[in-house]
């Protein structure tokens, strides 16, 4: 068919329709005989018979289209001789297709005629086939939802206020344990049990603030001479019974030792009496020592008895007995003091040999001071005065009088005998200003101690 001008345009009717298909069916170029690559089998896969047909169909059924450039049938006759790079059809041509070829032949857009596989329009199929694919892997996932975790603070009433659960209460304390176990810090808790070991051993247990502590028996300092003129029984017995009648108290140690995993620790009152003893007795550098002769300090009481008051004194233990402990007369010393308590007392003497062999002796009444004299003027002779009984030794009663005066008995007038802490009715006289007491009787008993 003889190339056309490209500005020539005609009119399709239905008779130039089929005669231009039968001619371009003709003019199909043969493989064989074309000059193009064996790499584009897709240009030659082209049923031929299927796409006309169908545009016989389609024109047939429609009403005359618009003017169709001459580009078409060019490029459909020249398409088998061209080569790929220079075949490149009018996009003009390529927008007046009719919709109906492209609605019942899905064949031409994956394989389409020589045309559709050369320049531009070769490439649009697959661009937007890579669009398609970009667009499913670029599809955002919706992102698992978050599981928010409750804040780790204690919701208070009060804004500045901070609330302290046991654990981290615990965690507080353990931790000054090992700061005090690194510095060899002394720290000070309370005796809140004994305790005997599977192997025979006993331990005084310690609470630090709520913190259990272990310490042997032989780190204690319990030193008892053994005297073999009196049997006070075997040296361990009397160091469970004054370690018995410490309970209570409170005592300084030296932590020996920690387990982090068990949260155990054991410990030494031994060494922080004598780190103590080291500060408070030793003399310094101007030869003074802390703790002298006729020097007020304070003393922890660590056990009482009836007669009887222990004390530690700076790392030093010191027993005073009852008629050291006040000017007044004191039947039983559990009723005034107490173990834990804390007191003033005067040091009467120091002896200091070495840091392990220190003897100290103190009072707790002249501190006090003495008022039985001015209470003693205010007894008058054949007077009647309500008193206490302290003691008894030997038939001589000893009474402590209400009005603050100490009173003696050698007979007692009621058919009853009197005993301690018997309340009692006394008559003066005599007044002995030497030993500031008053002597008497007892005239009736008033009330019995049972």
């Amino acid at each position: 068919m003889p190339r056309k001008a490209k500005t020539e345009e005609i009119v399709v009717t239905k008779e130039n329709i089929l005669h231009e298909d039968d001619m371009e069916m003709e003019n199909v170029p043969v493989p064989e005989e074309t000059g193009m690559d064996e790499e584009s089998p897709d240009t030659l896969s082209v049923d031929a018979g299927t796409d006309f047909s169908a545009a016989e169909e389609s024109a047939e059924t429609s009403t005359p289209a618009e003017p169709v450039s001459t580009d078409e049938e060019s490029a459909g006759e020249d398409a088998g001789t061209l080569p790929e790079e220079t075949a490149v059809p009018d996009e003009q041509g390529s927008k007046d297709a009719t919709p109906t070829e492209k609605d019942t032949d899905p064949a031409t857009e994956t394989a389409g005629p020589p045309e559709a596989t050369s320049g531009k329009t070769a490439s649009k199929p697959a661009r937007k086939r890579t669009k398609a694919s970009a667009a499913k892997t670029e599809t955002p996932v919706a992102p698992a939802p978050i599981k928010k975790t409750a804040p780790s603070s204690i919701l208070t009433l009060s804004a500045d206020a901070e609330v302290e659960t046991q654990e981290s209460r615990e965690d507080t304390i353990w931790h000054e344990l090992q700061n005090a176990y690194r510095t060899r810090k002394i720290l000070t808790g309370t005796l809140g049990g004994i305790e005997k070991m599977e192997g025979g051993g006993t331990i005084a247990v310690v609470y630090y603030k709520e913190m259990r502590v272990a310490i042997p028996l032989a780190e204690m300092m319990i030193n008892l001479v053994e005297d073999a003129a009196h049997d006070y029984g075997e040296l361990l017995q009397r160091q469970n019974k004054i370690l018995g009648n410490m309970l209570g108290c409170e005592i300084d140690f030296i932590i020996k030792g920690l387990d982090n995993a068990s949260r155990s620790v054991v410990a030494s009152r031994k060494d922080a009496m004598y780190k103590k003893r080291k500060i408070f007795y030793m003399p310094d550098a101007n030869g003074i020592s802390r703790v002298c002769e006729d020097r007020i300090v304070q003393a922890r009481v660590i056990a009482v008895a009836e007669k009887v008051v222990r004390v530690e004194i700076f790392g030093t233990e010191c027993s005073i007995l009852a008629r050291d402990l006040s000017w007044d007369w004191m039947g039983d010393a559990t009723e005034r003091f107490h173990v834990g308590e804390q007191i003033l007392v005067r040091i009467l003497s120091v002896k200091l040999h070495s840091l392990e062999d220190i003897s100290v002796k103190a009072d707790v009444k002249s501190v006090n001071g003495n008022t039985s004299k001015e209470n003693l003027s205010k007894c008058k002779i054949q007077g009647k005065y309500a008193g206490t009984v302290t003691d008894i030794h030997k038939g001589t009663v000893f009474v402590r009088l209400h009005i603050g005066v100490n009173a003696v008995a050698h007979s007692c007038y009621d058919n009853r005998l009197p005993g301690k802490k018997d309340e009692v009715s006394f008559v003066v006289t005599r007044i002995d200003s030497d030993r500031n007491v008053a002597v008497g009787l007892i005239s009736r008993i008033i009330k019995q101690n049972i």
